[in-house]
């Protein structure tokens, strides 16, 4: 497949850097496979919290931790449960919660992986072959919150392509894919700025950031277009230390010689690495379409825009799934420490 060579190299970044990643979903094989690969491996250092509601689990799970040399959490007796209730509906919770709903919520896996990662017992976390995106992404706004200077939380594809502008394989970054509908400009805005700041930590290249449309500087005209151009000047005026340009159609933003005849001089047609599309509409037709026709890999989704990496995973996420998206939370959280 396309996307072996990079995910191999993946892999092997994340392994330097050694971070502590945590899994919520112990009760699932899929999670125990990758997470014995992963520490066979000494891809990251693996924490497995165990599923309340699963008990069936925990003798499984507790021989994969010894035999592996890996922690083991119970949620139901650990006494950082507290913690978790506090931050969940204390004074400073960011959306609180009855004192009732926050101490249940503090008992599951999602809300307690999520914790630790808050409070730098783990780097990072990995779940979603289980929960929904929306529990996943829950559990992290509610524990862990944005970045500093991005509102919008948001996700992106890592697109390994065969080789179309040079000999080697590309990786595209697409978003957003998998969370936020029908973006604004500003949140276009935060969803191109937290996607070149990933690029940097998980690729390890510079950024050539496209925002999409059917539009190329002003060939064509409608709402969809306006978004993109008044999210190109809020980038502009934030000034975020990346190439960034719009409205580009597809075929400008990647393919040198059309850039040539549609817009010339522009700082990333022709060459760029990451797309921003319009609506998820868009930007989930588009990524599915390079990967079943183009036999492109398609490597997410990796939420971005978190204080600390939380990681989605699609519920048809398979162990090799699990790994690389370990390994890519480990580079995110690399590159915000």
């Amino acid at each position: 497949m396309a996307g072996q060579g990079w995910t191999s190299e993946i892999r092997e970044r994340a392994a330097r850097s050694r971070r502590r990643i945590v899994f919520a979903e112990t009760a699932d094989e899929r999670t125990l496979a990758a997470v014995a690969a992963l520490a066979a491996q000494r891809i990251v250092d693996p924490i497995l919290v165990l599923e309340p509601a699963a008990p069936e689990s925990h003798a499984r799970v507790r021989a994969l931790a010894s035999a592996a040399g890996l922690p083991v959490i119970d949620p139901a007796s650990d006494p950082r449960r507290e913690r978790v209730v506090e931050a969940l509906s204390g004074p400073d919770a960011r959306k609180p919660l009855p004192r009732d709903a926050g101490y249940a919520a503090s008992g599951t896996p999602l809300y307690f992986a999520a914790s630790l990662v808050r409070h730098g017992d783990a780097d990072g976390s990995v779940a979603g072959a289980v929960h929904s995106t929306a529990d996943v992404l829950r559990a992290a706004l509610r524990l862990i919150g944005p970045a500093a200077g991005v509102r919008t939380v948001s996700s992106a594809f890592y697109m390994v392509t065969h080789p179309f502008r040079s000999d080697e394989p590309e990786v595209l970054t697409f978003s957003d894919c998998a969370v936020v509908p029908y973006p604004t400009a500003e949140q276009i805005a935060d969803i191109a700025t937290a996607a070149a700041a990933d690029r940097r930590r998980i690729v390890g290249d510079e950024p050539r950031v496209a925002l999409l449309s059917f539009s190329t500087r002003g060939s064509g005209s409608g709402d969809s277009v306006r978004l993109m151009t008044d999210a190109l000047e809020i980038l502009q005026a934030r000034n975020g230390g990346f190439h960034v340009d719009g409205e580009l159609q597809g075929d400008a933003a990647l393919i040198p010689v059309v850039a040539a005849r549609k817009s010339p001089g522009s700082p990333v047609a022709g060459s760029a690495n990451v797309l921003i599309f319009p609506s998820l509409d868009a930007g989930n037709i588009a990524y599915k379409l390079v990967q079943r026709l183009a036999g492109a890999s398609a490597v997410g989704p990796i939420v971005q825009g978190l204080a600390r990496p939380c990681s989605d995973l699609s519920r048809g996420a398979v162990p090799d799934d699990i790994i690389n998206v370990a390994a890519i939370t480990a580079l995110q959280a690399s590159g915000a420490r």
